[in-house]
């Protein structure tokens, strides 16, 4: 038999202590305890159904990269952890370590990253350090100014924008983000006490921030191209009346 995985026995024992959910997945132990259902949480309530009350029934945890790829109007969720995950099936898995994979494919490395945070051992990558490593057409995203990152991270991040991920990070050592609802969001994007769920944690910032760093920035340069020309085309003109 194989050896049950370190992070797959301390997830068992956190469901043994009361967590029942991770982001928008509400997770049981089977009624034979042989294993765990896991369902969108609003579809909790078809578990103890004949049938599971209609819910489509799958068995293999990998099942769960599936069932994560499109949200219920079929569009694409190019984050894991926006809250639009779609509703209508149930993933039934055997073992601790079947739990951890589907999990993993529902939402990255949430498991391990939660983990690593509650024991103090988690690394948070700074977002001046990101940028900077940053290259090809993405190395403009470096430019973006404080202010400029600050107001990306209200209107990109948080559960208003469908990120359901607490921010861990901050613009460098000595520039924390601005106080928000973005900021202060505790990373349960459902309704549950938060000893019973493992927030979704953000320990830098993802792609799509970078990417939007990158428009930002280049809106900026033009805006600060704009305004020299003016004021330089002001100057002239002042120059050259009588």
């Amino acid at each position: 038999m194989t050896a049950t995985s370190p992070t797959a026995a301390k997830l068992r024992q956190a469901i043994e202590s009361g967590v029942h959910r991770i982001g928008e997945i509400e997770i049981r132990v089977r009624p034979d305890a042989a294993g765990y259902l896991l369902c969108h949480h609003a579809d909790a309530h078809l578990l103890e159904s004949p049938g599971h009350g209609g819910l489509s029934v799958h068995h293999d945890p990998t099942a769960a990269r599936d069932l994560s790829i499109y949200a219920e109007d079929g569009t694409y969720r190019f984050v894991k952890a926006q809250t639009n995950l779609c509703r209508g099936w149930v993933l039934v898995v055997a073992t601790d370590d079947d739990l951890r994979i589907a999990l993993d494919h529902f939402y990255p490395a949430s498991t391990g990253v939660w983990l690593a945070w509650r024991e103090g051992s988690l690394e948070v990558e700074l977002l001046r350090d990101k940028l900077a490593r940053q290259t090809g057409m993405y190395r403009f995203s470096r430019s973006i100014s404080d202010a400029g990152a600050q107001e990306l991270v209200k209107s990109v991040c948080g559960p208003a924008h469908q990120c359901a991920r607490r921010i861990l990070w901050q613009l460098d050592a000595d520039t924390p983000l601005e106080d928000s609802e973005a900021s202060r969001y505790h990373g349960i994007p459902t309704e549950v006490p938060e000893a019973a769920a493992i927030p979704l944690l953000c320990r830098e910032a993802c792609n799509h921030f970078v990417a939007e760093c990158r428009k930002v920035s280049r809106a900026e340069f033009a805006a600060k191209e704009q305004a020299e020309a003016k004021a330089k085309a002001e100057a002239e003109a002042k120059a050259a009346a009588p």
